[in-house]
């Protein structure tokens, strides 16, 4: 392969050395894969201005994910989902004029802020931050949104009938945690899991590991969900009846996936964005934990993982599994 060198100034011939570069961030050592060319006749190193890769642009993008933070295009999304412009939308959040055009251009929020963000992204809460500053919008516009945030709350993620009609409400016990069923909790989990598309078998191991991961650290679960011995693994109860609610209102969306000529699957993928509000801080670093860790698992591969657990091994198809094995969990 061959290139201009801007050492040599002159076309030679060059070869691709790919790297980790560390860089530390809010004292956190962040890795990032890289590329670049290196001159087979001087020895130096250079990069394709035309590639437009920003090596600190992808650290930042890798510690957002780590901490659960809203990365620019999502920041970007949920502004334009509501017709607001930068300037509006600062407004009503309180902020300076150049604060949420640089966190849309790659610049890393503080944790306060983010935290605005995701309450904002609630519509009750968006819908209070309206009222509450009236010369942030043009009126005919304000009126519009309040109209629109008023049908959405209506059109609310878990009705409380349909909870009461489907579920079997129970105690909190060793078998959910000590934690009440909380639903709301648990769809937006399934939403945050379901961000990029994954299978169900690995949606439900994802869940298991997210509440038993919790408990082993703060004696609690996440969900209040109790999960049951399956063939392919622990699964939340009635999953299906869950999954099914989801995919009623709109919340998930199911893709066909082709795996191979002959052989197609159903991918689960979210439509709406999880509301970050509902969860703790303990639990917004226990949900970012389990998704990192098991990132790269199939869903054969984390149902083989789930089978060496000894909640699943010490109980029958069938059984609840006891929150007291997340001690001797494997992650």
């Amino acid at each position: 392969m061959k290139r201009i060198c801007p050492y040599c100034e002159a076309r030679r011939e060059i070869e691709i050395v790919n790297k980790i570069e560390k860089v530390e961030i809010r004292g956190e050592s962040i890795e990032v894969p890289v590329s670049y060319y290196r001159c087979k006749v001087c020895k130096g190193d250079f990069e394709d201005p035309k590639d437009g890769f920003d090596f600190l642009e992808k650290a930042y993008e890798e510690y957002r994910s780590r901490h659960s933070m809203m990365q620019p295009a999502e920041i970007k999304a949920f502004r334009k989902k509501y017709g607001l412009t930068q300037g509006e939308l600062s407004k009503l959040m309180g902020w300076g004029p150049v604060t949420l055009s640089r966190y849309e251009n790659g610049a890393l929020q503080d944790d306060v802020h983010d935290k605005m963000l995701r309450l904002a992204m609630n519509p009750e809460n968006l819908l209070r931050l309206i009222e509450d500053a009236p010369d942030a919008i043009p009126d005919e516009k304000r009126r519009r949104l309040i109209d629109d945030l008023l049908k959405e709350r209506e059109l609310s993620l878990v009705p409380e009938k349909v909870c009461e009609e489907r579920f079997l409400r129970y105690e909190p016990d060793e078998f959910s945690g000590y934690r009440r069923l909380d639903l709301t909790k648990l769809f937006n989990v399934i939403l945050y899991f379901c961000k990029d598309g994954d299978f169900k078998t690995k949606i439900n191991k994802l869940l298991f590991y997210a509440d038993f991961l919790h408990f082993k650290h703060y004696t609690v679960s996440i969900t209040g969900a109790r999960y049951a011995h399956a063939t392919f693994g622990p699964v939340p109860d009635k999953y299906d009846t869950i999954l099914a609610i989801l995919l009623e209102n709109s919340s998930l969306a199911s893709e066909e996936f082709t795996c191979s000529d002959e052989i197609t699957g159903e991918k689960l993928v979210a439509a709406k964005n999880p509301d970050f509000s509902l969860f703790s801080d303990s639990e917004i670093r226990i949900l970012a934990t389990v998704r990192e860790r098991l990132r790269g698992f199939s869903s054969r591969k984390i149902m083989e993982y789930s089978h060496n657990e000894a909640g699943y091994k010490e109980t029958a198809s069938g059984q609840f599994i006891s929150y007291k094995y997340a001690e001797r969990m494997e992650m």
